[in-house]
């Protein structure tokens, strides 16, 4: 069956805000500065530095063999909104680039701001199913055969190699510097949007008195309980392993319930990037693309 090609209004409004705060951070931070980004919009950077062509039109001709692989790996709702993501992208970037306004030229200032418009930007066209085409259609690729491995780590790795380019073509070593600046808080910038702040706590608790436990987090915290089965690899003892999620203000909470119950129980608890179910968010993965 032919996948649908509907795009709804949200993903348009969202596909066109994050173009726009793509191309202010790309056009009034990271160019003026010579901080130089990313996949294919990093490369037509450099053909500009070199030639003086537009980075946004150089950018689509740029991506047009990348979008055929695109068709045939990925079908025709992610090419479409990828088409439109790039489209935007790249014709606000020449767009804006008429304005004259110069708002810093400090490169500190230019990979710090110009990372967090960047990545934001980048983001939300993410979560609205679309890339700007390029570099992250080759990041998709990859993820599909990899799907351990984060959508921007993948993203952050091809980019290094196009600035490793013009750090070498340019001998602008510095330029570079900033620009891994600008990278890293933009992945970061990126990961927020996608994945949120990491706002919940995974607890396993290894205790004897199990039940008294579950019973106060279930009274006092209003969170769920499962109960694992547990063995001891060197006593052979038998006993129930608590596993539950709490909010991360939470912890503190769940820290009392356990020391006055058992000060002697195993307690485990890790960062949670995700949680979805009764409580905490709803299950929703139709927009985003990774």
């Amino acid at each position: 069956m032919r996948a649908s090609l509907h795009i709804s209004p949200a993903a348009l409004l969202k596909t066109f805000a994050g173009a726009v705060l793509y191309a202010v951070g790309f056009q009034f931070f990271m160019y003026p500065n010579s901080i130089v980004t990313g996949g294919v919009t990093g490369i037509a950077m450099i053909i500009n530095f070199l030639t003086g062509l537009p980075v946004g039109a150089m950018t689509m001709v740029i991506n047009i063999p990348l979008f055929l692989f695109s068709w045939k790996r990925f079908g025709g709702r992610f090419l479409l909104m990828s088409l439109i993501g790039m489209i935007l992208a790249s014709v606000l970037v020449d767009v804006f680039s008429t304005v004259s306004l110069k708002i810093t030229s400090e490169p500190l200032l230019g990979a710090v701001y110009g990372g967090i418009f960047h990545g934001v930007g980048m983001g939300i066209i993410y979560h609205a199913g679309a890339t700007t085409g390029g570099i992250d259609i080759v990041a998709k690729a990859l993820r599909q055969k990899y799907p351990y491995v984060n959508f921007s780590t993948f993203v952050l790795a091809l980019d290094a190699v196009i600035l490793v380019a013009f750090a070498v073509i340019f001998s602008r070593y510095d330029s570079a510097m900033y620009a891994i600046i600008c990278m890293f808080i933009s992945t970061k910038a990126v990961d927020f949007v996608l994945y949120g702040a990491v706002n919940s706590k995974v607890c396993y608790i290894i205790t004897d008195e199990s039940r008294a436990i579950k019973d106060a987090i279930v009274c006092d915290l209003k969170r769920g309980v499962t109960f694992l089965h547990g063995e001891g690899a060197w006593s052979g003892k038998e006993k129930d392993v608590i596993l539950c999620v709490i909010k991360r203000n939470q912890i503190v909470e769940l820290k009392r319930i356990v020391k006055e119950l058992d000060e002697s129980a195993f307690v485990i608890v890790s960062d949670s990037r995700e949680v979805f179910g009764r409580g905490f968010e709803y299950i929703d993965d139709s927009d985003s693309v990774t």
